[in-house]
């Protein structure tokens, strides 16, 4: 199933993949592994690759240029760009007109192509006028490296600035059953606006999988984030177990569920859930022949109304890196 991303946007496949944890941010990762998942993903028209420049310092991009290697056509790239990284997390973000010109020329030299399709500021520089940064942006787009520009992670007072300078064709943002703030202000702008959302983290991360148990489950970065702590993993974990009861319900399994929950949102959503692996990303894809009845969307609403979850998404000194 494709979508068109964005009133004049393109078409690319409604459920994308997020390649970031093919890079070590969940764990270890095999790269024969994850470019199997790549190239399955292109073999079944799933075009959306999304990834940063900034992904293990740029080697998520070096593993897609090898996946990608006389497939370009097949591909839909998307690359995020501007978010500084340090050992510990992330670091400041930086939107001067001059970096984003320089990371691009790394970014197409590792990916291995001329353009990218769709490019991404990962995240608003307060320290420089969002409008600078698109004006980059827009020069790519003349040049032809560029095709489209997007946003993450940006305010709607943010978006319209942007959008007075040149067109936005996508904001990416986190969004799932258990992150739906952009509800209030930030998803009616851009449907006014005519701006595709492209949705990251439809699993929360993971956790509407259903796999974890216990906060000792999680061996990696996932356990410095407050959803997976002490009292709130316990909470949310019975909130896991009612999607669980729907899903069975459904003949679908809880992560199923959740992305097919995504979709129904709209038809201007594109959601990329992440995985390294082919059997999880089939998995994913079936998501979209979930057809989820009115009364089933009412019936999800119930047992997750806007705010249960428990815990933020990140810790706080992450979660000021966002622009709200």
């Amino acid at each position: 199933m494709n979508r068109k991303l964005g009133k004049n946007g393109p078409v690319a496949s409604a459920v994308g993949l997020g390649c970031m944890g093919m890079s070590g941010a969940y764990g270890q990762s095999d790269e024969r592994q994850s470019i199997d998942t790549i190239e399955r993903a292109l073999a079944l028209g799933h075009n959306f690759l999304d990834t940063a420049d900034y992904y293990l310092a740029g080697h998520n991009e070096l593993l897609i240029g090898q996946a990608i290697k006389g497939k370009r056509d097949k591909a839909f790239l998307s690359v995020k760009t501007g978010q500084m990284v340090s050992p510990v997390g992330p670091g400041p973000v930086n939107g001067h007109p001059d970096y984003i010109r320089n990371a691009v020329m790394h970014s197409l030299q590792r990916l291995k192509t001329d353009y990218i399709d769709l490019y991404t500021l990962a995240r608003v520089d307060t320290q420089k006028p969002v409008e600078e940064t698109v004006g980059a942006l827009a020069e790519l787009v003349a040049k032809g490296m560029v095709r489209y520009i997007g946003l993450s992670e940006a305010s709607a007072e943010s978006i319209r600035k942007a959008a007075s300078v040149h067109p936005i064709t996508a904001l990416q943002i986190e969004y799932s059953l258990w992150t739906r703030d952009i509800e209030a202000e930030v998803l009616p702008t851009i449907r006014e606006l005519g701006i595709g959302l492209v949705a990251y983290a439809p699993l929360s991360r993971g956790f509407l999988t259903g796999e974890f148990k216990k906060p000792e489950d999680i061996k990696d970065g996932r356990a410095n984030m407050p959803r997976y702590q002490g009292e709130n993993f316990y909470k949310n974990v019975e909130l896991v177990e009612k999607i669980k009861t729907l899903a069975t319900e459904k003949g679908c399994s809880p992560s199923q569920l959740a992305i097919a929950w995504v979709l129904a949102q709209g038809e201007d959503i594109i959601t990329i859930p992440g995985t390294k692996r082919v059997k999880y990303f089939e998995e994913n894809i079936a998501s979209e022949n979930i057809q989820l009845t009115e009364q089933d969307l009412q019936s999800i609403e119930a047992m997750m109304p806007v705010g249960i979850v428990s815990g933020t998404r990140y810790p706080e000194k992450f979660m000021n890196t966002l622009n709200r």
